[in-house]
């Protein structure tokens, strides 16, 4: 009698795993920096915003959760200098202080990609939806307490340690509702192209195109020579 065998492919764990790596993907390409997280994560009973930047983004769908970023001033200014120089701005033009709105709407549009970066790997890797509302990006003097505005079941709490290129601390805190995601059949989670790869292709490509019509020139060249001409 064959047994049968449910493989669960994802979990609590899996998922918070996929958001740490956006949040690399992200921030990694967006200063052109080394970030890492902590090998250990923590379970935690309460979720919320920290001094002195805090950042939150809803989402709801296939599963409800919340995503928090807390940031002290150093960390969030390290990532904002990073990020526009890498822009091409130039220091003198920067923002000096984390109480800037510059700084606050930076972080705030490096959430908003973190996510929507996240909410695509669950669309191709778990084939289900997810959708978030607009990052709320706050710079607080005390913690503020959130709770989820959709109702969780069985909620599990997680908060994960971030470190910068000059060992900046930030947290990643994410209050999800319990799940567990079970493959029914074989299918392609296909990736999203490297926009970098997919230029350099491009490019690849028109040189090659443009290489012929030079090499007729030449024989040409060579042929109107031999001619005298």
């Amino acid at each position: 009698m064959a047994s049968e065998e449910t493989n669960v492919v994802y979990g609590t764990e899996d998922l918070l795993t996929s958001l740490c790596n956006s949040v690399l993907r992200v921030l990694n390409a967006a200063t052109q920096s080394k970030v890492h997280y902590s090998a250990m994560v923590q379970r935690i009973t309460k979720i919320g915003l920290k001094p002195d930047i805090g950042c939150f983004v809803l989402f709801d769908g296939g599963f409800s959760g919340l995503v928090v970023l807390n940031f002290d001033g150093d960390t969030a200014l390290e990532i904002y200098e990073k990020y526009m120089l890498n822009m091409g701005m130039p220091k003198s033009e920067l923002a000096t202080s984390f109480t800037s709105d510059e700084v606050a709407n930076i972080l705030g549009e490096l959430m908003n990609q973190i996510v929507g970066d996240f909410t695509g790997k669950v669309r191709r890797e778990l084939q289900t939806n997810i959708t978030q509302n607009q990052p709320k990006m706050l710079v607080l003097t005390k913690q503020v307490m959130l709770s989820v505005d959709t109702p969780l079941d069985r909620p599990e709490l997680r908060r994960v340690s971030f470190f910068t290129e000059k060992n900046n601390i930030f947290y990643l805190e994410l209050a999800i509702d319990r799940t567990e995601f079970i493959k029914l059949h074989d299918f392609d989670a296909h990736e999203v192209p490297d926009p970098d790869a997919l230029l350099d292709m491009q490019q690849a490509s028109q040189k090659a195109e443009a290489a012929p019509p030079a090499a007729a020139d030449d024989d040409n060249a060579e042929l109107l020579k031999s001619l005298g001409m």
